[in-house]
């Protein structure tokens, strides 16, 4: 896999996590560099997290789906890049639950159960492209890095965005992340199927 698709890939796969951290922002009457890091830190270290899972995982199965692993790769990217569109063009999903888990029993936005809950379900996706990368022959190492620091650097923009802004701009981040995996599965298929 070259650098410009992990890339890509990347950038799609952290724009869950960049959503969440426009609510956080938002959450956040001053913007504070402690709370934009802590977002980073716990959205980095599981979009990196996920994927090396789903690489072993994916690598305990590959000799029964190697025949149809371009098949299975499609399918993954396409039904995560439909349900980001799907998410980001309902009700205002996104930004309503963000806004409801930002607060904790404790009345921080950053405590250990809220992160722990966002930080999973920004990841799950990542899980799924960990299986693809299984079939792929991609250097793993590498490529969770890339999506770790990737996913980290959207994460803390996504705080000030978020505080500054507001949440204008985080359906639009996550109908692009799905367009660009959608697009990525394609042609994941059609070089296996026609190159």
């Amino acid at each position: 896999m070259d650098l410009i698709t992990l890339l890509s890939i990347s950038v799609a796969l952290s724009m869950d996590a960049f959503s969440v951290s426009i609510c956080k922002g938002l959450a956040t009457k001053k913007f504070s560099i402690k709370t934009a890091l802590l977002c980073a830190f716990w959205f980095g270290s599981f979009q990196a997290l996920m994927p090396l899972i789903g690489f072993f995982l994916g690598s305990q199965f590959e000799h029964f789906i190697t025949n149809i692993d371009h098949w299975i790769a499609f399918a993954l990217l396409s039904f995560i890049g439909i349900n980001m569109i799907r998410e980001a063009l309902g009700e205002d999903e996104t930004t309503n639950v963000g806004q409801q888990r930002m607060i904790d029993d404790k009345g921080t936005c950053t405590g250990f159960k809220t992160m722990l809950a966002l930080a999973i379900a920004t990841s799950i996706d990542a899980l799924a492209v960990g299986v693809t990368f299984a079939f792929l022959k991609v250097n793993i190492w590498f490529s969770v890095m890339v999506i770790g620091v990737t996913t980290f650097c959207f994460s803390f923009v996504g705080v000030k965005i978020g505080n500054v802004f507001g949440s204008r701009y985080s359906k639009t981040a996550e109908i692009i992340g799905g367009t660009i995996l959608i697009l990525l599965g394609l042609k994941i298929l059609v070089e296996h199927l026609f190159f």
